[in-house]
C-alpha cells in the first residue's frame, strides 16, 4: 500500500489540482454550470479508481454523486462515505495571496478554495478506494457506498429529500465523513461532537427612503445605528448571549467532563497569535477550547446598509441589513432557537423602525459515540498511520446532515477529518496540506480493513 502511494502520490495530486480549478461555489447563481462540470469531474474520477454504479443524481438544486461497491458480500459490513463538491465562495478576492481557483502547492501546502473543505478530502476517498483495489494488499474488505452532494455550503437544502426517497439504497452499517480536522500533525484526533446551527437575515426598515443626513438627520431613526444598537444588546458584559430562553435546554457537562477535555493540548498564545490577535474573547468563565466546542454561540457573519462606495455621499439609509447564526449545542434544537431569536430581536427593535427575521438553513448539534466497533476502528487506524492514539474532541463547526442520517438512516457518523484549525477554510488562503492529503489516504484503507475484521 505505501509503494503505490508513493508511486502515485505527484498524480494524485494533479488531479486533485484539477478539481480545486473548477469553482464549484453553490451559493452563487453564476457559478451553476462550474458545480455541475465539478460533479462530472468527480463521477469520471469514481469510475476510474473502479467504483461501480456511478450516477449523477438529479435534485431540486445541485445533483448528488452517488456511486457503490458491493463486491464485498452480502455478509459483509456496508459503509456509507459523505462529502460534498461544492466550496463557499472565494470573496473577497483581494486578500487572497494566490487566485482561490489557480491552486498552487507553497510550503507543503494546496492553496485554493475547497482544498481542505472539502473537496480535498473527499479526494482522499476516491484515491484511497483506487489504492486498495490496486496495491495487491487484499483488495476492499467492506462494501462501499459513496454520496456527495453539492450543496453542503448553502444548507443542504434537498440532500433529506433524497435519503428520505432512497432509503433502501444508502443502507448501511456506518456513515464515515471526513469534513472536520485533527488537533495537529503530531496529535492525531477524531471529532465526536458537533454544534448545530440556526443562521439568520435581519433587515431593520425606517423611512420609505434614503434621506439626506443633513435635512432629516437627527428627527428619524437611522436604521443602521438602530441595528448596531440591537446587535450589541445580544451579549451582555460577560459575553453572554442574552435572548431569554437561549441557555434553558444546553447541555452542562460536568467538571469531571470538562477536565477531560482540558487534557488536550492547547495553547492559548498561539491560539492568539495563529489569528493575529492581541488577547482571545468569550464567555466568562471557560476556556477558548471550551467556548469553540461546548458552548453555544452567538456572531454577525455580515452587516450592510447605506452608501459604502468610494467617497462620500451623506444619507440616512432607508434599510440596514445583517446576517447572525448561532451555534448550538446538545439539547438545544434549531427550531426551538430560530423561534427565540425571532421573537427576541423583533421585541428589542426601537421606535421608529420595523424589523423583519428571515429564517435560512439550521441543523442540530451531535455527539457521536466512541464505544462503537467504527470508531474503533478509525481510531486503530490513526494509530498505526500516526504512530499515536487519537484524542476525541469535540468540534465547533455544524455538519446538519449527521443528525438527519442518524434521524432518516438510523446510522452513527465516524468523523474521520485530516484537515487544521489553520487551515483558513471559509476564509482567504483556504489550505491543506499536502502530509494531511496523503496521511488520509494511507489512513482510510486501515479503517476498512479494523472495521471488516471486528467482531
Amino acid at each position: 500500500m505505501a509503494n503505490y502511494l508513493a508511486d502515485n502520490q505527484t498524480r494524485f495530486l494533479d488531479e486533485l489540482l484539477d478539481w480545486l480549478r473548477i469553482p464549484s461555489v453553490s451559493a452563487d447563481a453564476k457559478f451553476h454550470a462550474d458545480v455541475l462540470r465539478a460533479a462530472d469531474y468527480l463521477k469520471t474520477r469514481l469510475e476510474e479508481a473502479g467504483v461501480q454504479n456511478v450516477e449523477i443524481c438529479p435534485t431540486a438544486g445541485n445533483p448528488i454523486v452517488y456511486g457503490d461497491y458491493l463486491q464485498a458480500g452480502p455478509d459483509a459490513k456496508t459503509v456509507l462515505v459523505y462529502g460534498h463538491y461544492d466550496v463557499q465562495p472565494a470573496d473577497p478576492y483581494e486578500l487572497w495571496t494566490s487566485p482561490p481557483f489557480e491552486p498552487v502547492i507553497k510550503d507543503e501546502k494546496i492553496y485554493a478554495r475547497g482544498a481542505c473543505d472539502d473537496k480535498g478530502q473527499v479526494y482522499m476517498h476516491v484515491k484511497a478506494f483506487e489504492m486498495m483495489m490496486r496495491d495487491g494488499q487484499g483488495g476492499v474488505p467492506c462494501n462501499i457506498k459513496f454520496m456527495f452532494e453539492g450543496e453542503e455550503e448553502i444548507g443542504s437544502n434537498n440532500l433529506d429529500i433524497f435519503v428520505k426517497a432512497n432509503k433502501e439504497k444508502l443502507q448501511a452499517d456506518v456513515i464515515l465523513i471526513s469534513d472536520t480536522g485533527m488537533l495537529a500533525n503530531d496529535v492525531p484526533s477524531i471529532e465526536v461532537g458537533l454544534r448545530g446551527l440556526s443562521y439568520h437575515e435581519v433587515t431593520v426598515t425606517g423611512p420609505n427612503r434614503d434621506l439626506h443626513s443633513g435635512l432629516y438627520g437627527g428627527a428619524v431613526q437611522n436604521p443602521i445605528n438602530a441595528l448596531c444598537e440591537m446587535i450589541a444588546s445580544l451579549h451582555d458584559e460577560n459575553g453572554h448571549i442574552t435572548i431569554p430562553g437561549f441557555y434553558d435546554n444546553v447541555d452542562e457537562l460536568s467538571a469531571d467532563e470538562r477536565a477531560e477535555m482540558a487534557k488536550a493540548p492547547f495553547s492559548e498564545e498561539e491560539f492568539q497569535k495563529s489569528i493575529g490577535l492581541p488577547a482571545s474573547y468569550g464567555e466568562k468563565g471557560y476556556s477558548s477550547m471550551e467556548r469553540t466546542s461546548i458552548r453555544p454561540t452567538l456572531d454577525v457573519n455580515g452587516i450592510w446598509g447605506g452608501y459604502t462606495g468610494e467617497g462620500a455621499k451623506t444619507v440616512i439609509a432607508s434599510q440596514a441589513h445583517a446576517k447572525i447564526s448561532m451555534r448550538l449545542v446538545p439539547h438545544q434544537t434549531s427550531a426551538e432557537i430560530t423561534a427565540l431569536f425571532q421573537k427576541h430581536f423583533a421585541s428589542i427593535a426601537p421606535a421608529g423602525v420595523t424589523v423583519s427575521v428571515h429564517p435560512h438553513h439550521g441543523g442540530e448539534p451531535v455527539v457521536t459515540p466512541t464505544d462503537s466497533v467504527a470508531y474503533k476502528a478509525a481510531a486503530d487506524a490513526m494509530e498505526t498511520t500516526f504512530g499515536k492514539r487519537p484524542v476525541p474532541t469535540r468540534g465547533g463547526g455544524s455538519i446538519p446532515i449527521v443528525a438527519m442520517f442518524k434521524s432518516e438512516l438510523g446510522l452513527d457518523t465516524v468523523l474521520l477529518g485530516f484537515g487544521l484549525d489553520s487551515d483558513a477554510i471559509h476564509s482567504p488562503n483556504e489550505h491543506f496540506g499536502v502530509f494531511n492529503f496523503l496521511k488520509g489516504i494511507e489512513t482510510i484503507p486501515h479503517f476498512y480493513r479494523n472495521y471488516a475484521a471486528a467482531e
